[in-house]
C-alpha cells in the first residue's frame, strides 16, 4: 500500500521469510521504497530523508523502533531507490507471543520519513563511462589484538582500486555482530563510482570464508557501502570457523569499478 511523505509516494516491502536475494535467514527483511517515475525527475536529483521503522507490540500497544544507528539520514536518488533492513527481526523472537508483534495472524509495520534534503543537478548534466577492461583489485587487512579492541569502529589503511582510494570500515562489537563496510575516501560533488565489492573475513583454518557481495554506486552522499549485520559475534568468536586465530583477524576486501563519470 502506498503513503505520502514530503511529497513523495512511498511503499514498504516486507520479505517474511527473509529477503533470499541477499542470502537472508531467519529474519524478516523490511524496506522504504521511493515509488518515483525516475524519467519524469529532474537530472541529478536525490532526496534525502531520515528514517525510522516500526513493528507494534499488540499486548502492551508500544512500538518497537527500528533506525540506523550508523547512519540516520539515508540518499535516494536514480540509482538506490530502497532502503532499509536485510535482518531487521529475527523470526523467533517475532513469532514469540511474549512479545505480542504477531497476534491472531496479524501484525502491524509501519515507517516513519521526514524529508530532510531535496537535491538537483545544475542542469548540465553528467555522463556515466562504463570500463569494459575493469579488473579486479584486493586488499587484505590484518587487524591485531582483536579482542582488545574497545573504540565503536576502526579504519583500515587507505588502498587502491579502479584508479580509486578506498578503506575499510570495521565496527567490532555492534549489536552482538561484527560489522562491515568499504569507503570511498576521495569524493567531489559529482562522484558517482559505480563498483563491484566482495567483502570476507577469511577462515584461517579452512579456508570456509565468510563473504558477502553487491554491486553500488559510491556518490558524494553516499560514499559507505557494507553490512551491519556481517558476522554474529558468537559465529565470530567460534573457534570451529577460523576467523580469529591467536587474536588476529583477517579482512580482505575485493573492489571491482565498472564505472565513473565522463564528460558530456
Amino acid at each position: 500500500m502506498e503513503f505520502e511523505a514530503g511529497g513523495y509516494k512511498w511503499k514498504l516491502v516486507l520479505y517474511p521469510s527473509g529477503n533470499k536475494s541477499k542470502s537472508v535467514k531467519d529474519h524478516i527483511s523490511l524496506y522504504l521504497t521511493l515509488m518515483a517515475d525516475t524519467t519524469s525527475l529532474p537530472l541529478g536529483w536525490e532526496v534525502c530523508v531520515v528514517l525510522r521503522f516500526f513493528l507494534l507490540d499488540q499486548n502492551k500497544g508500544k512500538y518497537l523502533i527500528v533506525e540506523d544507528a550508523l547512519e540516520k539520514e539515508k540518499c535516494f536518488h536514480e540509482m538506490k531507490l530502497e532502503w532499509g533492513f536485510d535482518e531487521f527481526i529475527h523470526l523467533k523472537q517475532f513469532n514469540d507471543t511474549c512479545n505480542g508483534y504477531l497476534v491472531d495472524d496479524t501484525c502491524v509495520f509501519g515507517a516513519e520519513v521526514f524529508v530532510t534534503k531535496e537535491t538537483i543537478s545544475s542542469g548540465k548534466g553528467q555522463c556515466f563511462s562504463m570500463i569494459t577492461d575493469a579488473h579486479s583489485s584486493k586488499h587484505v587487512w590484518k587487524i591485531e589484538n582483536f579482542s582488545k579492541l574497545n573504540a565503536q569502529s576502526y579504519d583500515s589503511e587507505v588502498f587502491e582500486a579502479g584508479g580509486q582510494k578506498w578503506k575499510l570500515i570495521l565496527y567490532p562489537k555492534y549489536e552482538d555482530h561484527v560489522c562491515l563496510f568499504l569507503k570511498l575516501e576521495e569524493v567531489t560533488p559529482t562522484s558517482n563510482v559505480r563498483a563491484e565489492r566482495t567483502l570476507r573475513i577469511l577462515d584461517q583454518v579452512d579456508a570456509k570464508h565468510i563473504f558477502k557481495k553487491s554491486i553500488t554506486p559510491f556518490t558524494a552522499s553516499s560514499t559507505t557501502w557494507g553490512w551491519r549485520y556481517f558476522v554474529s559475534s558468537s559465529d565470530f568468536y567460534n573457534p570451529v570457523f577460523g576467523y580469529l586465530v591467536q587474536d588476529v583477524c583477517l579482512v580482505e576486501a575485493k573492489v571491482t569499478v565498472y564505472g565513473i563519470p565522463g564528460p558530456m
